[in-house]
């Protein structure tokens, strides 16, 4: 994927913030059970073990259970501050612990974590089950929300009162005592398939390796990535060259090696994985998956699923996101069709003389880019050393908000790739600690997120700060070159910087309602906005420099990156309204599904393959995002907001890129704010004016201004 995205794992507990103290009389021998004597009370990682998990998770929910015991039998008359506030900030140990856990597991995985994933999912979907239907605790929460009118809250107050209430009735609290059995049983099955689904898809990407011996296999390929593969089979003590599925060694392969039949073999692989017959197959999970929560979402009273989940997004209803969907289809078709022909035609002029397959698509396109725009990833990659890219983050982020990023190595990480920084604002006061992790390993998971250890809040007057990590895997430093980023891999740092910059800068009292805890189709505007700068010239000159002479990237070279960037770019929508469309099309159904995955994704596919489609090879069986990620229902939330980041950026395009009055306001209107108001409001007043779609389809090159 050219965007993606950051990974937010959700559990199934429901109220699990800051408040409970540790009563265990163990704290000695487990550091997840003591008070942390690290500076800014950063994980001390260099302690915690394996062991030290599942004992904690053990304290933390039975702590947890105690503070719920006595918020329900309370005597005094149920008010905010006794049972909504006290709620919200319940949970202490126990939240610290998944933050911990779930944040490595998705980074450092290992078979032992794996194994007490297991074994705590199933405790956690119980406690959140048991939270969700206690009845003398709703009953509580019901009053006070039944009371609203005549308590004197502030709106961030209401909004947390209103988000309470609405946890409850859509988990489940309404429910007669059959259908709360059978809601437990639904969620205590979802809750182990989606962390299976997910634990597949690692297995497949990690199994996998494609090792090449003949060096004459290699033409095509850059040095950078021969030297790579060449450590990475030394790393496994094999002859030769060895490729795998992660991302900085698939992508450039499928783009560049001109073995066909190595091209086909790699790309079936990846296209296959979790579709393989093998242990971690995952079609039947989905099937599994997309049934259960429409099971669920019947029994609490919708029509589907997707009517569940988007009564809480800005698109309201599914008959609002298939409109959206269609009208991006309808305007991206003509370009889409085009981008294909075109390709195809260059591959025969170049004597291409086979049918035109899915594993051509990267290679020859890639070709006719360089070809028409004279640009290509390797041509700019000397340009993008990993450490200027960061340094280039860190002064957009300075001039934009007055941010200060100071690296501090005696905070504890849990690997020597990672690195940590203070993050402070221009008076100096202290904002967040942030950790940049970039390689890929085994055991981490693909792609690129955003998530935090912790979350702003303010407790008894006393401000907690957040600690941000940003997770990605990079092309790695070589024995002769440093790390060089493609485009696509700059474009993935500064998208997810947007949401590090969204956790660092919130202010609020609720950690549930500050930073990136906003609705879902509007959690990619300030991480997709930042992608807009990677192509301005002002930025580009602060930090893109020649990794060798130092040369700034020059002017034509910015022009032809910018002439380039819409290319292809009808190709990419419909690819992108794909994996929204498929969504919808599990998610939606009102019955049962009985077909497999191969007949849903056939069906769902039709309308928008470019490409011919490859028995065996599906994209629902490792769509992570939808099954095991936070995205079901709602993977259209990145056109929507696309419409949105384009729509902001063009004003400041109006005003200048750097223009502090704009950025000002984005930030106290927007990346402060987080899901303090709703998000329509709160762009209104950045914006003030409702977002159009026009400046995404301008910027798309599918409508003249």
């Amino acid at each position: 994927m050219k965007k993606v995205t950051y990974y937010i794992l959700i559990v199934m507990t429901i109220f699990l913030t800051d408040s409970c103290k540790n009563k265990n009389s163990n704290t000695d021998a487990n550091p997840l059970l003591q008070e942390w004597n690290t500076p800014y009370q950063t994980p001390p990682f260099d302690k915690i073990k394996n062991e030290h998990y599942l004992p904690a998770f053990d304290e933390g929910i039975r702590l947890l259970r105690e503070e719920i015991e006595q918020i329900t039998n309370n005597s005094d008359i149920p008010s905010f501050e006794n049972t909504i506030e006290t709620l919200e900030r319940s949970g202490e140990l126990l939240s610290k612990t998944e933050e911990i856990f779930f944040n490595i597991l998705s980074a450092e995985a290992n078979p032992e974590m794996q194994e007490i994933a297991l074994k705590v999912q199933p405790k956690l979907t119980e406690l959140g089950n048991d939270i969700a239907l206690n009845e003398k605790l709703f009953a509580r929460v019901k009053a006070v929300y039944d009371n609203s009118e005549n308590i004197n809250l502030n709106t961030e107050q209401k909004m947390l009162l209103e988000k309470t209430y609405k946890t409850f009735s859509r988990k489940g609290a309404n429910l007669n005592q059959n259908e709360r059995s059978e809601y437990r049983k639904i969620t205590e099955e979802l809750g182990t398939l989606s962390l299976k689904f997910r634990q597949n898809v690692l297995a497949e990407i990690n199994d996998y390796t494609l090792n090449i011996t003949n060096k004459d296999d290699l033409a095509g390929l850059p040095e950078n990535i021969i030297e790579e593969a060449a450590a990475t089979a030394k790393s496994k003590n094999s002859e030769g060259w060895t490729f795998t599925l992660h991302a900085p060694s698939y992508t450039p392969f499928v783009k560049y090696a001109e073995n066909r039949n190595l091209r086909e073999k790699i790309w079936t692989a990846y296209n296959k994985r979790g579709a393989n017959d093998n242990a971690n197959d995952n079609r039947e999970i989905a099937r599994q998956i997309a049934n259960l929560r429409m099971k669920m979402a019947k029994l609490l009273g919708y029509n589907t699923y997707a009517d569940y989940v988007l009564e809480e997004r800005m698109a309201e209803n599914p008959e609002n996101v298939t409109k959206f969907l269609n009208q991006l289809f309808d305007a991206a078709k003509p370009a889409a069709h085009r981008d294909v022909a075109e390709v195809i035609n260059y591959a025969k002029s170049k004597g291409f003389t086979e049918k035109f397959m899915p594993w051509d698509w990267s290679f020859y396109s890639e070709k006719l880019k360089a070809e028409k725009y004279n640009v290509n990833d390797e041509l700019l990659r000397p340009y993008f050393k990993l450490e200027n890219v960061i340094n280039g983050g860190f002064i957009l982020a300075n001039t934009l908000y007055g941010l200060k990023f100071t690296e501090n190595k005696e905070i504890p990480v849990f690997n020597p790739d990672v690195k940590t920084y203070e993050v402070t604002d221009e008076n100096g006061k202290f904002m967040a600690i942030l950790y940049l992790d970039f390689f890929p390993r085994k055991g981490k998971n693909g792609g690129a997120w955003m998530s935090s250890y912790r979350e702003e809040q303010i407790i008894d007057g006393k401000e907690i700060r957040p600690l941000v990590s940003v997770t990605c895997n990079f092309t790695k430093p070589t024995e002769t070159k440093p790390a060089l980023l493609t485009f696509d891999e700059f474009e993935t740092f500064l998208h997810e910087f947007g949401h590090a910059l969204h956790g660092i800068l919130a202010q609020g009292t609720y950690k549930s309602l500050t930073g990136t805890n906003v609705m879902w189709d509007f959690v990619e505007l300030p991480s997709q906005f930042m992608e807009n700068f990677c192509v301005e010239k002002e930025f580009l000159d602060l930090f893109a420099k020649h990794y060798e002479t130092e040369e700034l990237i020059p002017q034509q070279l910015i022009d032809k990156i910018v002439a380039a960037k819409n290319y292809n770019e009808g190709y990419a929508t419909l690819r992108q309204l794909s994996f929204g469309i498929l969504d919808m099309t599990w998610h939606s159904t009102t019955s049962e599904i009985t077909e497999n995955a191969e007949t849903i994704e056939k069906q769902s596919m039709k309308k928008t393959e470019l490409l011919p489609a490859i028995d065996g090879c599906l994209r629902s069986t490792a769509f992570t995002h939808i099954f095991s990620g936070g995205y079901s229902a709602g993977y259209y939330s990145y056109k929507w907001s696309e419409v949105l980041d384009a729509d902001a950026f063009s004003l400041f395009k109006e005003n200048g890129i750097f223009d502090r009055e704009t950025a000002t306001s984005f930030r106290k209107n927007i990346l402060e704010k987080g899901g303090t108001e709703h998000p329509a409001i709160l762009y209104r007043h950045f914006r003030g004016q409702e977002p159009t779609i026009d400046a995404l389809l301008i910027r798309c090159g599918f409508l003249k201004k």
